[in-house]
């Protein structure tokens, strides 16, 4: 049994959720959210109880990859129905000498001690905001926002030297020692 994939998905007031066929389409205000999930794993809206629930069937439960399905599918829904409530937010920090960052239409840009500035396009669905050297990203998505961070990040990653790079807010850079000079 899949320890994940048999709790119910609470849905709170005021969510929409929509099942038709394989996909699952989840609303609230101007957030709207879809997922296809996988032919293995069935999904029921409970409306009186207001609950999303994912089973298997029983001849499929000693399935390893099946069982992974029923608990990846439960966990997706569960992010869709946080983010359209509560959303995700991610926070970067660029850390270098004359390194910054700025919106600009829909466009982010860096400059990261390259000779050109880094461009990213904002994918769609996704906030962005910079404060001096801080990066703050917001969306109901949390798949686009990761993945639109895990991107940011990649474009001038944290050295251990000196701790330049883009890092998250929270991330600790573990710093390591120069060369030294052995006395002569």
């Amino acid at each position: 049994m899949s320890r994940v994939g048999k709790k119910p998905v609470a849905v709170p007031a005021g969510v929409n959720v929509t099942i038709a066929d394989r996909h699952v389409t989840i609303e609230r205000g101007g957030s709207k959210l879809q997922v296809t999930h996988r032919s293995e794993v069935e999904v029921q809206w409970q409306p009186d109880k207001r609950e999303i629930l994912c089973t298997i069937p029983e001849t499929r439960k000693r399935d390893q990859a099946c069982k992974a399905y029923w608990g990846t599918t439960r966990s997706l829904i569960q992010n869709m129905v946080k983010g359209v409530t509560k959303g995700y937010e991610k926070k970067l920090e660029v850390v270098g000498v004359g390194w910054n960052a700025n919106v600009q239409g829909n466009k982010l840009v860096m400059n990261l001690g390259f000779s050109k500035p880094v461009e990213l396009a904002v994918p769609a669905g996704v906030k962005v905001v910079v404060e001096r050297q801080i990066i703050t990203l917001t969306s109901p998505d949390k798949q686009a926002i990761g993945q639109f961070a895990a991107t940011i990040r990649s474009k001038r990653k944290p050295e251990p030297y000196n701790g330049k790079g883009v890092k998250y807010f929270d991330e600790q850079i573990i710093r390591k020692e120069g060369k030294t000079v052995v006395g002569r």
